[in-house]
């Protein structure tokens, strides 16, 4: 079974570590508009993409006895160091070495020994810009600090999807989208032109996981519909939609299909990774609605 999740953060690292459980033939489809943190000092210093989420991404499909693993989420506290992770200065500084940004993720997913494979969602990196009820909010460390979010996009415009990342989703049997903060991380990949134009495109059965709750203020006050018709308003039309059976949402309608799990941790704070995996193979094997 081919399975592709996209996204960015810590909620497509969750997603990458269920299907992994499922399959070796896994891809991650990865934002890199992130601006926050370590990411957009490093961003800010040397004109890089984001790279984050891609740490993250990476790690989640990784040899988990692989030195490199064990140390590439280790932070640094001391000295103009302080606050970068281990990943996140080898990532920049391939990228700053090579001027290739995939295939400086291909090298270290190689010798970190990833299952599968990562891919950004964009060839370069990109500005994340939203369109609110009181104006334009650039950055997405500004906009996950916004409310009332109608519409995101882009800057450049237009940004190249990889070729890679195009064909995963195109020949993939299942597509999960999410968990994940809605617009700066889950549509933040999603948005990508050719991203956008694959989801529309491949036969795979796309999934949505929604969060365990509204993510204040980004999506404060929205409901499980509301945050399934953002998708669509971006041109991402889920076939199913999987839902914490316990959770707020749980009770909830959406314009989509929904499938009700048992998706959370025991605080029911996070998805869990176990769970999640169940729930996916119920509905890529046609045991759920």
């Amino acid at each position: 079974m081919r399975v592709v999740a996209v996204g960015g953060g810590h909620g497509t690292a969750v997603s990458l570590r269920a299907l992994r459980s499922l399959t070796d033939e896994v891809t991650g489809v990865v934002s890199v508009a992130d601006d926050g943190g370590s990411t957009g000092r490093l961003r800010a210093l040397l004109d890089v993409a984001a790279v984050g989420d891609l740490r993250k991404c990476l790690v989640a499909l990784a040899d988990p006895e692989n030195p490199l693993t064990r140390s590439f989420e280790h932070r640094f506290s001391v000295g103009e160091l302080a606050g970068h992770a281990v990943g996140n200065l080898l990532l920049v500084g391939l990228i700053d070495a090579t001027g290739d940004l995939e295939e400086s993720v291909r090298a270290l997913a190689e010798v970190m020994g990833v299952t599968g494979m990562i891919v950004p969602a964009s060839t370069t990196g990109v500005e994340l810009v939203a369109t609110t009820r009181h104006g334009a909010t650039r950055g997405q460390s500004e906009v996950a600090r916004t409310g009332a979010i109608e519409r995101i996009r882009l800057e450049p415009r237009h940004p190249a999807a990889p070729i890679a990342a195009v064909e995963a989703i195109e020949r993939a049997d299942l597509v999960v989208v999410g968990p994940g903060s809605l617009f700066t991380s889950v549509l933040a990949a999603c948005v990508v032109p050719g991203v956008t134009q694959a989801l529309a495109a491949t036969r795979a059965r796309t999934v949505y996981v929604a969060n365990l709750r509204p993510q204040v203020p980004e999506t404060e006050g929205f409901s499980l519909a509301d945050h399934v018709e953002a998708l669509q308003r971006h041109g991402v039309v889920p076939d199913a939609v999987l839902v914490d059976a316990r959770g707020p949402f749980g009770a909830q309608a959406s314009p989509r299909p929904v499938v009700r799990a048992d998706l959370a941790d025991d605080r029911g704070l996070v998805h869990d990774v176990q769970k999640l995996a169940a729930a996916v193979a119920a509905l890529a094997t046609g045991r759920a609605a």
